[in-house]
């Protein structure tokens, strides 16, 4: 089984912690060339001093995945730097609004959440694919949830956001892959990551259910383990593939 992605050129969003961390250092240490875009800049530059120190190739931009001008400037940047983008995978996402009644529910906190979850899901495939397109090829990862597909959200906003990335996934399936472009959303579930471990301490706090959290704490699983699902997903053993990956 041929995994190589050495000397792919990689754009990964949301790189600086969690699941992102994992999977820039998979694919740097295997030889891949990676721009990470976050706003997380103190622990994304810390990360890319160690790999650049380690003797891999990491830059790292500050991009809001909301604005469409920083995502546009930092997408030709890296694109340039690179020398060409053969795979997007897009983890830049946030988990906000925990347990709030609908009625209750801040109009800032859903167009947060929205913006950078799905709008920025939307804004980076824009200006990604554009380079794809004539180059009759690449790979796009986008970051589902199986709380926005399958239900039990515990977030109005986060569960919507992640039912429009899905869908538009599923459009870009469709209109993409003559192109040559393959297209997932990975769909992970209880991952022990910042955001995962944030969410649940805001239910427990606000619901004082202190034996869920740690029934909750006991299924999490690696990122790690998440990172080698999407190497495997951006390899061409994956070529098969089609749609949604769901994992643990």
């Amino acid at each position: 089984m041929n995994l190589d992605l050495s000397n792919k050129k990689v754009i990964i969003t949301g790189g600086s912690t969690g699941i992102g961390k994992e999977v820039v250092t998979l694919f740097a240490t295997n030889g891949a060339k990676v721009a990470i875009f976050d706003v997380n800049d103190t622990e994304g530059i810390e990360l890319t001093n160690q790999l650049n120190k380690d003797g891999h190739e990491i830059r790292y931009w500050h991009v809001d995945v909301r604005d469409s001008n920083q995502v546009s400037g930092g997408v030709m940047a890296a694109e340039q730097w690179l020398e060409g983008v053969d795979i997007l995978i897009n983890l830049a996402g946030i988990l906000q609004g925990a347990s709030i009644n609908i009625e209750e529910f801040p109009d800032e906190v859903w167009d947060s959440v929205v913006g950078i979850n799905l709008t920025g899901s939307y804004l980076m495939v824009k200006h990604v694919s554009n380079y794809m397109i004539k180059q009759k090829k690449g790979v796009i990862i986008l970051t589902s949830s199986g709380a926005g597909v399958l239900g039990g959200s515990s977030s109005y906003a986060y569960g919507s956001s992640k039912g429009g990335v899905h869908g538009l996934s599923l459009v870009m399936m469709d209109k993409l892959s003559q192109y040559g472009i393959r297209v997932h959303d990975i769909l992970p579930g209880s991952v022990d990551t910042p955001l995962k471990n944030s969410q649940i301490e805001t239910t427990r706090d606000i619901t004082g259910n202190q034996d869920e959290y740690k029934n909750v704490k006991k299924i999490l699983v690696n990122p790690e383990g998440i990172a080698k699902i999407i190497y495997f997903m951006c390899s061409d053993e994956a070529g098969l593939l089609k749609g949604s990956i769901r994992t643990e």
